[in-house]
């Protein structure tokens, strides 16, 4: 047995980055950036109005203003503004040459059909400089980064359509246990549902990575041996639960060892988790799960997914909450 800080130190210095891919934006939720992502361009890209209203020189203020030219969203002004002239703009749009600020239309009466007046006291700029958020070059997302919602339309707004991105972990996902049967089917006398397949399926496609389930695997030596093999051939990594401990029929550590894996360590000082297996195959990675439900959860939260997603090229960091007991609490153990 070893502590779980050195189970912890081992599995993370076997999670080394893998190569990168390109994927297509719509493709991208999910993964990680392999590279920095630069903009192509300012941002915003031109003097833009914050608000609707009128383009116009703030000493004219207290005058009656001619408007000159209308000018919305997607149209670039053909006119500057002079003194004593003013445009019509719409939220979004450039504004003009020569203009300093813009009045909200709320805060102007129409004189007649060319000319305005404004009726408020005082008025902020309303403009939007170009560059104010973002220069050409600057650096937007970093490598290492996971792909959300918000970093999509990041990737969009600097024309980044094809970001290079880690390759996924492919996982392969084992049940093993003669007493289990799949969801959809009702437990006899001494049988229960397999739930930590369906459990360890969800946390992978989650995180972002790609799961494939094996079924579950009778407490058979030869059965075992010839899941796992084809597991191996056809995954990154593979997550078996049940079958670690020791009892009479828990034979997956000997078949990861006939399978040629190198067991790294076989038991933790945590609970719940104590008998976790971890080893190595040349290329391919098994962890040995108990069967536990809460066990598999929550081993897979605190080594799993951060070995996951160190081969996937991100820095993950399990959430740590500090907090206070109601209650002492004393155990024997501790």
């Amino acid at each position: 047995m070893i502590a779980f800080e050195q189970a912890y130190a081992l599995v993370m210095s076997q999670s080394v980055p893998w190569t990168a891919e390109r994927v297509s934006l719509d493709q991208a939720l999910g993964r990680v950036l392999a590279e920095d992502v630069l903009s192509d361009m300012d941002m915003p890209p031109f003097n833009k109005s914050a608000m609707d209203g009128y383009a116009c020189q703030r000493q004219d203020l207290g005058h009656l203003l001619t408007v000159v030219e209308e000018i919305p969203a997607g149209y670039f002004p053909k006119k500057s503004i002079e003194s004593g002239q003013c445009s019509k703009i719409m939220t979004g749009a450039p504004v003009p040459e020569g203009a300093d600020c813009v009045i909200m239309v709320e805060e102007t009466d129409p004189v007649d059909d060319q000319t305005i007046r404004f009726t408020g006291q005082h008025t902020a700029d309303h403009i939007c400089l170009q560059g104010e958020d973002i220069r050409a070059g600057d650096c937007v997302l970093k490598a290492g980064d996971r792909v959300g919602p918000a970093h999509v339309a990041v990737l969009a707004s600097v024309g980044c359509v094809t970001p290079r991105v880690s390759r996924q972990a492919r996982v392969g996902v084992i049940a093993t246990g003669s007493e289990l049967v799949e969801p959809g089917q009702r437990p006899q006398p001494a049988e229960i549902r397999n739930s930590n397949s369906y459990q360890l399926c969800a946390q992978i496609r989650q995180m972002g990575a790609a799961p494939r389930y094996y079924g579950i695997v009778q407490d058979q030596v030869e059965v075992i041996h010839e899941v796992i093999a084809r597991a191996k051939s056809e995954n990154d990594v593979i997550l078996l639960s049940g079958g670690v401990s020791m009892g009479d029929f828990d034979l997956v550590p000997d078949v990861l060892k006939a399978e040629g894996f190198e067991c790294l360590f076989d038991s933790v000082a945590m609970q719940p988790g104590r008998p976790t297996v971890f080893g190595r195959c040349d290329d391919t990675f098994c962890f040995g799960l108990p069967g536990n439900p809460v066990s598999t959860y929550v081993v897979f939260e605190i080594l799993v997914k951060p070995f996951l997603y160190g081969l996937m090229g991100h820095a993950y960091c399990a959430p740590q909450v500090t907090a206070a007991l109601d209650h002492p609490v004393k155990r024997r153990k501790a």
